[in-house]
């Protein structure tokens, strides 16, 4: 089934390309606007070659990564302390409701004014997208532990500790995993925004400078790397995701 399914996958991307390859020389789109995908992957051949590529790729990179890590961090340990307490859940409930649904890219004028084009406007951007995902997902996760297992523990004298490791953790470790998910592809969003609008060094602004300057292929064949960073990216954290739930049932009932 999976041999099947990844046949079909790579059927589709080569109808794809036969249709961006015999669309311009057809003439059924402008050639300056869509260029042959044979011209799209020569160009794409001369770019990986480059050392400027790698350099940017290295700042997506990285700049994606510190993020990441940083909302992983920040959104687990709020997340755990504000749902285990159900005063701070109920303070904060109004405030975390009001903030998430604010687009992180709402941010980008006032980034811009603080930062510049510098390598901070974008971390600001990928730790706001990715944050909510990340403590909305851990506060879920507490809120379904068993209350039966937590007035236990509490009976055997668990400590504050002992409770979050033992009782609250393994709950949420699906929860946790979930948001990684979904945190990982905001961060990658994200950073290429930034670098694409604000001018942060990395592949989103070798795009923006390919396309200010008329090299219609190259844009395209950085399109095209940055939706193939996409898929390995997602594909890392379900990677991720199988081999920290191992146990759960969900991947047991999967493999």
């Amino acid at each position: 089934m999976t041999l099947h399914r990844s046949a079909l996958g790579v059927l589709g991307l080569a109808v794809v390309a036969a249709v961006v390859e015999a669309a311009p020389r057809l003439g059924v789109v402008d050639p300056d606007y869509l260029p042959p995908f044979t011209a799209i992957a020569a160009r794409l051949g001369r770019v990986l070659g480059g050392a400027d590529f790698w350099a940017a790729l290295g700042d997506t990179l990285r700049g994606w990564a510190l993020g990441l890590s940083i909302a992983m961090a920040a959104g687990i340990a709020l997340g755990v302390l504000i749902g285990s307490v159900p005063v701070l859940r109920a303070v904060t409930a109004s405030t975390i409701e009001f903030l998430r649904p604010i687009p992180s890219v709402a941010l980008i004028p006032l980034v811009v004014l603080i930062y510049g084009s510098r390598m901070q406007s974008a971390l600001v951007l990928v730790v706001y997208a990715s944050f909510w995902q990340v403590l909305v997902q851990v506060l879920y996760g507490v809120a379904d532990v068993d209350p039966v297992v937590r007035d236990t523990a509490r009976s055997y004298r668990f400590s504050r500790w002992g409770t979050v490791r033992t009782v609250v953790w393994p709950t949420a470790l699906p929860y946790v995993v979930t948001g990684f998910r979904l945190a990982a592809a905001v961060a990658l969003i994200l950073e290429i925004t930034a670098e694409l609008i604000i001018g942060v060094p990395g592949l989103g602004k070798s795009i923006g400078v390919a396309q200010s300057s008329g090299a219609v292929a190259e844009t395209y064949a950085l399109v095209i790397v940055v939706g193939v960073l996409g898929v390995l990216v997602n594909l890392a954290a379900r990677a991720v995701e199988r081999r920290a739930l191992r146990w759960h049932v969900s991947v047991r009932e999967q493999a």
